[in-house]
Order: structure tokens, then C-alpha cells, then sequence
């Protein structure tokens, strides 16, 4: 036990963050596999080289309108590399009751969501799916770890697979801000 205590003090010490989830170790997004909306396979490694923005997303919510929006950012950036990944949760006052499907086609019909959208996981709590655990974890993500607050919470992920920007529900899609940081992290990969 000392000796796997020495490894993650060197690891930390080395800046190299850890997420285990039993007995995966996880060191960036890049090592998650998660099933899209229609149930296939995606590894998030997919992905490198890209800007994403990570969001736990609800149909029933307050803030559901910002589909809108995150559908805008992704069509005005997707060329320049950019990707929202949707992640629909029923973690909030059961604000997503559907099913994947159900899910899919609200999206559609609704908000004509292009981007890609993940099935249903839970964002918190003891069933959190490992990826949001990575995401939220203090010790792998010491600058913007902490509990998700609610639905379309949001995570900016930079080129190299590093979150960069962590943004609350309350914060639109086109907030100045929001819009700031995606635009930085596209030049940095440019």
C-alpha cells in the first residue's frame, strides 16, 4: 500500500492527474468509451485534436431553450474543429424521463440538434458515471472539479484533451465569455 501511496504522490508531483474508477484508471477524456444516443460505442480518443464542450443536457429544464444555442456554436465553430458532446441526465428533479430515443427525437423536432448526443448517464452522486467523476473530481481536475450544480453545466475541453473552462447553467451559449474561451482554445490548436 506505501508503495502505490509513493506512486500517486510522484504522479501529482509530475502534474499527472488520476481518476480511478474501480479498476480503470483513467488520466484524460481521451480514455473513456461512451454509448451515443443510439447505443453504439464511441471512444472519446475519437476526439483528440478538437475543441469539445461537454454538457449535461435535460428536455424538461428551465434552461432546455440552450440547445438553441449550443446548436449555434457548434454549426458557427464546427469547421474550425469544434464539438459539443450532449449528455443527457436525469439527475435534476427528474428532468429527463425519456428514453434515448425519446431523447434523440425532442432534440431534433425541437431544437434541430445536429451535434452529438450521448445516452442518458448520471452526473452525480453514487451512480456517477465515470467520465463526470474524471470531470468533476478535485484530484483529477483540481481547477474546475466540484459537484455538477444542475443541468447544462458545461466543460471546455482544449485540443490537447485538457479542460480549460468550466461554465454553470446559468452561463447561455452565447455568452461572451463562454464564446472568449472556445474562441481561445481554437487558436491555440490552430
Amino acid at each position: 500500500m506505501k508503495t502505490l501511496q509513493t506512486i500517486g504522490v510522484a504522479l501529482i508531483w509530475l502534474g499527472i492527474s488520476i481518476c480511478t474508477h474501480g479498476e480503470t484508471t483513467m488520466t484524460n477524456i481521451y480514455d473513456f468509451t461512451m454509448q451515443d444516443i443510439d447505443n453504439k460505442n464511441v471512444s472519446l480518443s475519437e476526439f483528440k485534436g478538437k475543441v469539445l464542450l461537454l454538457v449535461n443536457v435535460a428536455s424538461k429544464c428551465g434552461f432546455t431553450d440552450q440547445y438553441s444555442g449550443l446548436e449555434k456554436l457548434y454549426t458557427t465553430y464546427k469547421d474550425r474543429g469544434f464539438l459539443v458532446l450532449g449528455f443527457p441526465s436525469n439527475d435534476f428533479l427528474g428532468q429527463e424521463p425519456g428514453t434515448n430515443a425519446e431523447i434523440k427525437q425532442f432534440c431534433t423536432l425541437n431544437y434541430g440538434v445536429t451535434f452529438r448526443m450521448f445516452s442518458k448517464i448520471s452526473v452525480k452522486g453514487k451512480p456517477i458515471h465515470p467520465l463526470y467523476e474524471y470531470l468533476t473530481s478535485k484530484e483529477s481536475n483540481p481547477d474546475f472539479g466540484g459537484k455538477i450544480s444542475w443541468n447544462f453545466n458545461k466543460f471546455l475541453i482544449g485540443h490537447d484533451g485538457v479542460i480549460e473552462a468550466r461554465f454553470g447553467s446559468r452561463t447561455k451559449p452565447d455568452n461572451k465569455a463562454l464564446i472568449a474561451a472556445i474562441e481561445q482554445a481554437l487558436k491555440s490548436s490552430d
